[in-house]
């Protein structure tokens, strides 16, 4: 792993490919890091440089600074941070499960990004996503919530339960991805820390509406690259294809972690689209 430093701290990101080659910033969702791409990663086509950022949603290994801020809007402006801190430019942005990097038009700040590929996440009013984000709402309400649910979470029958994991993937995730996520929170209540002041962003619904709206100003090329999921609607998908003219395309048998469930589908949609630039 590899780190660079932002004004909130220090980010860890894993970097894959080829160097010189054209950057793709592969994202993550809450309580999860880089090893969510674990099993796609290996099947996207080469001659890209993949970018893998860690962001502090509760599968980081850093803690982030004490005044940093952790909100909806303060984590946006950290991941604007990370790309310029990396000075990269024309990047492929991936966007799945946390909605905030739609939100980079909205603040102006998306000046390194030439084209979006857009996976099942939040967006327009549902923030937090259905059920799984009222359960997180729940477990983040003390470092010790926290550190309990991870610990449910890591047991895989668990896990599997509708309104935990169950509604975010379709088919068990590896055991060992699960422990990549939990294991250093689990033992570390400053992370837990990080995750929770994420977690306690007040979200005003007509806000993020009107900021997942501002998407419609984004220049370039856009793949919606959608589930038939039970925690992101699809009426969604064609909503954010109308704002900016995107290629709709859907991965079938899959919940909302597409790259989970069903890699080699993910791979082979991200890397047509790819091509195709």
């Amino acid at each position: 792993m590899k780190s660079v430093d932002v004004p909130a701290g220090t980010i860890e990101y894993r970097d894959e490919g080829d160097p010189s080659g054209p950057p793709v910033v592969l994202l993550h969702g809450l309580l999860m890091n880089h090893a969510q791409w674990d099993l796609a990663l290996p099947l996207l086509p080469s001659g890209h440089r993949y970018v893998l950022p860690v962001l502090p949603m509760g599968g980081h290994r850093i803690p982030m600074r004490a005044d940093a801020d952790l909100t909806m809007p303060g984590m946006v402006a950290l991941l604007a941070d990370f790309l310029d801190a990396l000075d990269v430019v024309d990047v492929v942005l991936v966007v799945t499960d946390w909605g905030g990097p739609l939100f980079l038009t909205d603040i102006g700040r998306d000046h390194r990004v030439r084209r979006l590929i857009i996976c099942p996440s939040e967006a327009f009013e549902n923030f937090p996503p259905g059920l799984p984000g009222k359960a997180t709402r729940l477990i983040t309400l003390s470092p010790l919530t926290v550190s309990l649910a991870m610990r449910i979470l890591a047991v895989g029958w668990l896990r599997r339960r509708y309104l935990l994991f169950g509604m975010m993937a379709k088919k068990p995730i590896p055991q060992s991805i699960v422990e990549h996520w939990f294991d250093h929170a689990r033992h570390d209540p400053a992370l837990r820390r990080d995750l929770i002041r994420y977690a306690r962003t007040r979200f005003d619904a007509r806000d993020l509406v009107r900021a997942t709206e501002s998407l419609a100003g984004f220049g370039g090329e856009v793949l919606v690259l959608w589930s038939r999921n039970p925690v992101m609607p699809d009426a969604h998908a064609h909503r954010l294809a109308d704002l900016t003219g995107a290629t709709l395309r859907y991965v079938d048998d899959a919940h909302v972690l597409i790259m989970l469930d069903q890699p080699e589908q993910t791979a082979r949609a991200i890397g047509a689209f790819l091509a195709s630039g």
